[in-house]
Order: C-alpha cells, then structure tokens, then sequence
C-alpha cells in the first residue's frame, strides 16, 4: 500500500498542471510564486521568455502612448506587450500577482528590453509605490501633449465610444461648464491634464532620472528626434531612422516602415476630429492650466511650448 502511494505522489509531482480555473491568489501580489508555465504559452524560439518589464510607458492618456509603443517597438532591442495590462491600477489583476503580470508581458531574446503601455497608471494614486516594490530600476516613459488638446482628445474618445455603444454623448460644454459658466472641476478630464499633481506622486517615489518625459505635440511633427531622445535615455542601439516614416497625407499623420519593409498606420480611431468649442471656453481652459503647466515645468525640469496654440489650431487639431 505505502509502495502504491508513493508512487502515486510520483506521478503526480512530475504531471504539469493546466488550471481549470482562475489562477489562485497569492498571498502576496508582488510575490512570484506562481508558476508562468500554467500562466502562458511557451515562448518560441527556446531561448526566449516571458520578463516583467525592463520599462513602463506610464502615460499620460490621449498623449500618444500608443505611438510611443509602436515606434520603439521599431528598435530590435525592444519588445512590446500587445494590449494595456493594467496590473498596478486595477485590483483583480494585481491580485493575481507578479508571475501573472509576467505572463503578460510577450516573448523576449537576452538582451532585449521589455515594454508594456498602460495610461492609467499615471493618475492612479496606488501605482507608484506598486511599481516602485517591484523594481526600482524601472525606466518610466511619461508622453505629454499641450493639456487643452489632452482634454479635447479625451473627450473625443469617450464621445465615440458612446456612439458605438448606441448611447447619446453629452455635448462638451455641458461636461466643461457648470451652469454659471464656470469650468466644471469635477471634469474628470480636467484631472488628467494637471500633470504636476501626478507628476509629484511619481516623484515621491521615484528619482527624476528613471523618467523620460516624450513631447506628444513633438512626436506627430518629428518623430524620428523624439525617438532618438528615447533610444538615448533607454541605452539601446540606436536603429531608428528615418526610412522608418513616411507621411499619410490621407491621414495627416506618420505611419510607420518595419524593418522587413511592412507599412502600417495607426488604427482608424487615431486622428479623429475634435469638437469645435467656442473661443472663450479655449481661453477659460489655457487660463485654467497655466499656473499648472508652470508647475509641471519645474517638476521634470523642462518646458513646453503650450501656450503657442492659436485657437485655430485647438479647434482643428486631431486627436
């Protein structure tokens, strides 16, 4: 009896386990003690594997995250997890711990850098310190746009996603103004483009030299230097060029060139028209921000050149 036991323990212990269910909780979210084979396929070629990431672009939200991503991910040095993973900010994920943040994370050779983009981390107040545990070592990516266009930008997101969800959008001014005219503070929009606030609470946690801060409004102009600023402050080889983008004029913006030759631009929500908004209503909104730009300035020591707008430009301008 005691011989058939033990070897049924055996086997057991040398049979890999598939989990029909969700993953349990660990004890401790930051803690790694799941197992990433019964958390995510295989990595192929062998000699490649499933890394918490090397860098995060934190945000900010509508600032260009999505093209910081796929440009970088331009350099063979770098590879970059498909979809937002949203691990520090939202709870059930946390939850489920560090193995299964890796797990997130794609295939990577030695000697490459992992990226993983989530926005929301910026203005969640628990992430910093989340991010900070898991490693202090991590390289921040932080993309800023001028904030007026930010607010107009998520707007235009959210205004979308109603109409695709067959609900009727609120006109802007009624989620920018109170009745009495003044600007609606509770805007959760507004919130989003006060950088410095976020900013600082990164800071409380993390030196200034383990953030990169990219110009959004530089990166659709010229994006070439923008990434080469990126590659420079990540230490990889620089491989990014020129050839690398040609301009849609359909689309009004870069697309990109791959390496093998490929074309793609970004997805069809990218680039959508803003709102027209009365002048005055830009004006209560560059007032708003201004003493709060200034703050942000000083935070990552250096400046934007927000103020240049016209209100031509901010009614035009695409998100």
């Amino acid at each position: 009896m005691a011989v058939a036991l033990f070897a049924l323990l055996l086997f057991l212990s040398h049979t890999p386990l598939v989990p029909s269910r969700p993953t349990p909780v660990p004890s401790d979210p930051m803690s790694p003690s799941s197992s990433l084979s019964s958390l995510s396929s295989p990595c192929k070629p062998k000699n490649s594997s499933r890394r918490l990431p090397d860098i995060i672009i934190i945000g900010v939200r509508k600032g260009g995250t999505r093209a910081l991503i796929e440009m970088l991910s331009l350099n063979d040095g770098v590879a970059a997890a498909d979809s937002e993973v949203h691990f520090f900010d939202w709870e059930s994920h946390f939850q489920r711990g560090l193995s299964w943040y890796a797990s997130q994370m794609p295939c990577s050779r030695r000697g490459q850098l992992t990226v993983e983009k989530t926005p929301a981390y910026f203005t969640s107040a628990k992430v910093p310190d989340r991010v900070l545990q898991m490693n202090p070592s991590v390289r921040l990516l932080l993309i800023v746009r001028d904030p007026v266009e930010r607010v107009l930008s998520d707007y235009t997101q959210v205004f979308h996603n109603h109409l695709q969800k067959h609900k009727q959008p609120q006109p802007i001014e009624t989620l920018l103004l109170q009745d009495d005219g003044r600007l609606n503070l509770s805007y959760k929009a507004l919130n989003r483009s006060l950088y410095h606030t976020h900013m600082q609470r990164w800071l409380d946690a993390f030196p200034r030299q383990s953030f990169h801060v990219v110009d959004g409004d530089a990166l659709i102009r010229e994006p070439l230097e923008e990434m080469r600023k990126v590659e420079n402050f990540l230490h990889l080889e620089p491989q990014i060029s020129a050839e690398n983008f040609y301009f849609n004029r359909t689309k009004g913006f870069y697309c990109l060139r791959d390496r093998q030759g490929s074309e793609r631009c970004l997805h069809s929500s990218k680039g959508r028209a803003h709102p027209q908004v009365a002048p005055e209503i830009l004006q209560k909104l560059r007032e708003y921000f201004h003493q709060p730009n200034q703050n942000f300035f000083q935070l990552v020591g250096r400046t934007f050149d927000w103020n240049r707008a016209s209100e031509d430009r901010l009614d035009t301008r695409t998100e």
